[in-house]
């Protein structure tokens, strides 16, 4: 697969297989990932990899937090208010994920299984936690952004499938006690990783992109 099939074909996954990935393939997601720039080569990433009964384990915790009404205290505040032509392509979206799925995604109650369905890694046998010190500027967190493009653009050249979630930072402090990360670090994204299944319906689903023109200006 070359670098522009890789990025073209790259998806979210919503549904893996349970059969765990080896230590060694990570591995080498992980080193590969690490070859992204950052500003004056600071490398201000760390990463945590929970498996196995420690997943399961979290996956507890997470959607007890969910299940007791525990407010959501992300390290990086969920966005609140989005520019008018954002917010259409994030509306678009949602109509067709619910045209898709016959469901209707402004729901409280789907809204809450959604998140469910995040807390359990979507099935996946791994998940990737990405950290950074917090006293970094938010200059670092685009630094994050790369290591992140570069971790899911390898694993899917490797055969993997994976799902970046912005819902696994809900509960940063409940993460970094169970995984002993120290509190001076601040959760940047949660990232569920494993074999995709791709005959299951939920990852029948790609998103769509806007045409080139809209975000593109030629100065000449």
């Amino acid at each position: 697969m070359d670098t522009i099939e890789c990025i073209r074909t790259r998806m979210s996954i919503r549904k893996f297989k349970p059969e765990p990935v080896s230590e060694e393939m990570l591995l080498k997601v992980i080193e590969t990932a690490q070859c992204s720039p950052s500003y004056k080569n600071s490398q201000p990433w760390e990463v945590a990899i929970v498996s196995g009964e420690k997943k399961d384990a979290l996956s507890k915790i997470l959607i007890d937090l969910l299940e007791r009404g525990v407010k959501p205290a992300p390290d990086l505040p969920e966005p609140g208010v989005w520019p008018a032509e954002l917010d259409k392509r994030i509306r678009d979206l949602l109509k067709r994920r619910s045209e898709k799925f016959g469901i209707d995604l402004s729901n409280p109650d789907l809204i809450k299984k959604a998140k469910t369905a995040n807390f359990r890694f979507y099935g996946a046998p791994h998940a990737v936690f990405l950290f950074q010190d917090s006293s970094l500027s938010p200059w670092s967190i685009l630094d994050m952004g790369m290591f992140a493009q570069s971790l899911m653009l390898t694993a899917h050249a490797m055969g993997l499938g994976t799902v970046p979630q912005a819902f696994l930072t809900d509960y940063s402090k409940e993460v970094k006690s169970f995984l002993q990360v120290d509190d001076s670090k601040r959760l940047i994204l949660g990232i569920s990783i494993g074999y995709p299944d791709l005959e299951d319906k939920a990852n029948s689903f790609k998103s769509t992109r806007i045409d080139t023109k809209e975000i593109l200006r030629w100065v000449k």
